[in-house]
């Protein structure tokens, strides 16, 4: 399965709203409190989640692969408070040390040898902000003959948290239960979550 622009352009394309528009629990969890600052939407769709963001004060770039996602996304920022931008972040990373807060919701990763994809999103993170992964726990996931993708050839976020070095605080690492229903069609009753704070 080829996820790249093409892919995500035509599933987008194909329904009027491909998600539900709401911002994703984990994010408001995890978030709420926090002093705003820069905050950088990883995966952001139809917009829910950066949105959201910029409802609580912060500064958000939003990214997607998908420009008709995008589109959508702007269409609902009336005030033009989010800075959408297509990007493949395979092929180009964000800006280093830029940004407050790091977020990807259900954004899926291909898993690469030199880790390139995760290691251009931590390197986004400023110094003092922070990293936050949520995403749907892979033992909710069917058998793997059940399935038109292998799981493992994606990142978890246990895996990225692996992948963290002394200049990182690890926060939060955990699986817990979904605070919303599960998307139609799927069995998704839990949420893996890191929460990772950059030191220096």
């Amino acid at each position: 399965m080829k996820m790249d622009a093409r892919f995500w352009d035509e599933r987008y394309a194909g329904t009027e709203q491909l998600f539900s528009g709401a911002v994703n629990g984990v994010l408001v969890t995890e978030v709420a409190g926090m002093t705003p600052g820069r905050a950088l939407d990883v995966g952001c769709g139809e917009g829910g989640d950066a949105l959201w963001l910029a409802e609580q004060g912060w500064r958000v770039t939003a990214l997607d692969v998908s420009q008709v996602a995008l589109d959508r996304a702007a269409a609902l920022d009336v005030d033009g408070r989010v800075e959408w931008r297509q990007a493949d972040l395979t092929a180009s990373a964000p800006t280093s040390g830029s940004f407050d807060l790091v977020s990807a919701q259900y954004f899926p990763v291909v898993r690469q040898h030199d880790h390139a994809t995760v290691r251009g999103l931590l390197a986004a993170v400023a110094p003092g902000g922070t990293l936050l992964i949520g995403h749907h726990d892979f033992g909710d996931l069917p058998p793997r003959e059940e399935l038109d993708f292998d799981p493992a050839d994606f990142y978890a976020p246990a895996d990225i948290a692996d992948l963290l070095g002394d200049e990182w605080t690890v926060e939060i690492n955990e699986t817990r239960a979904r605070t919303a229903p599960a998307p139609a069609g799927t069995h998704h009753s839990h949420d893996t979550v890191l929460r990772a704070r950059r030191v220096r």
